[in-house]
């Protein structure tokens, strides 16, 4: 049981981690497209 436990947390650990990344990855992506629209303007 106890080692379900921990690669539950382990495993909430690392979607935790990809989440911030696809955050990032999208701001990232959200900000070039809007310099890109504003250059064209």
């Amino acid at each position: 049981m106890q080692t379900l436990n921990s690669g539950y947390k382990g495993l909430s650990f690392l979607v935790s981690l990809n989440v911030d990344r696809l955050i990032m990855v999208g701001a990232l992506v959200g900000a070039l497209y809007a310099g890109s629209y504003i250059a064209l303007i």
